[in-house]
């Protein structure tokens, strides 16, 4: 009866299990492509074969971003409590624990500021890695905090999505999240400060509902998956078939959801553009 319970080895792969960056010598792509692990982090986790991006976080991504990867992390030591006394089959504050162990995160986003191109910019960015890049208390804290302290430097905000969802073990303070996050880019939009919202693979669930399509302008990397719920649901809710990849980047920049799809090698040039051009700066090289 194992196999019906999906117990057996193979059959499903737990969320923490999940990885991003991957391990080992070599990487092999969803279409077969295999690159050698050192050649794929020059190309900035790119498979240069088939033009795949490989899942990547939070550390990576300020990598990329920051000028010469030096940034102030910002809340870096909050963590998320279990005030719901939540019971599911491992207890809430021990999962918390072994995520943060295997991740060597504290909780499912870090926020900083630092120099890009020059100039600052704040960034939050989420880790798949923890729990599946889960929307807790902690995730909205931490996005509200750094829309605050965007809000008062009058410094641009980039968030860059990657989760599955809302946290469950937190219930409804999980979904009061999705207000909170939305209420503080309001502030900024009131206050003419540029938000720009970065969707990766997966962005999904909560995120997709809140602040993930709230940018002053939405942009994506390739073949990223986005949409709130999974296909089957939106199948059955709609009693609709649904046509071949409607949540892929692609599908939604054919119909109008995002603004434009970028390289991850281009994202530093384009998110600057974007800033200059809204802040009315000279264009930086």
């Amino acid at each position: 009866m194992s196999w019906f319970k999906r117990k057996t080895k193979g059959i499903t792969t737990a969320t923490e299990e999940k990885k991003d960056t991957p391990k080992g010598l070599w990487y092999k792509s969803p279409t077969g492509k295999i690159i050698d692990t050192e050649e794929l982090e020059k190309n900035f986790f790119v498979s240069p074969e088939d033009g795949y991006h490989v899942r990547i976080g939070s550390k990576e991504y300020f990598q990329i971003l920051f000028d010469d990867n030096k940034f102030k992390e910002l809340d870096a030591n909050l963590e998320s409590k279990d005030p719901l006394k939540f019971m599911d089959t491992k207890k809430y504050p021990e999962r918390l624990k072994a995520a943060q162990e295997k991740s060597n995160l504290k909780d499912a986003v870090r926020t900083a500021v630092g120099k890009s191109k020059g100039k600052d910019l704040v960034v939050a960015c989420m880790d798949f890695a923890f729990i599946g890049g889960s929307m807790g208390s902690v995730v909205g804290e931490k996005i509200a905090r750094a829309a605050d302290y965007s809000l008062k430097k009058k410094i641009p905000f980039l968030i860059i999505s990657k989760s599955g969802g809302a946290r469950m073990q937190e219930a409804a303070l999980s979904l009061m999240q999705l207000a909170k996050t939305s209420a503080k880019l309001a502030q900024l939009a009131d206050a003419g400060i540029p938000y720009i919202s970065l969707c990766t693979d997966p962005t999904t669930g909560g995120t997709t509902a809140s602040f993930a399509m709230l940018g002053d302008i939405n942009i994506s990397e390739p073949g990223a998956l986005i949409g709130f719920a999974g296909p089957r649901v939106v199948r059955d809710t709609t009693g609709q078939e649904l046509p071949e990849g409607f949540q892929t980047a692609e599908f939604l920049l054919e119909h109008g959801f995002l603004d434009f799809i970028t390289e991850r090698r281009d994202l530093k040039d384009k998110i600057n553009l974007y800033i200059d051009l809204i802040t009315n700066q000279p264009l930086r090289v």
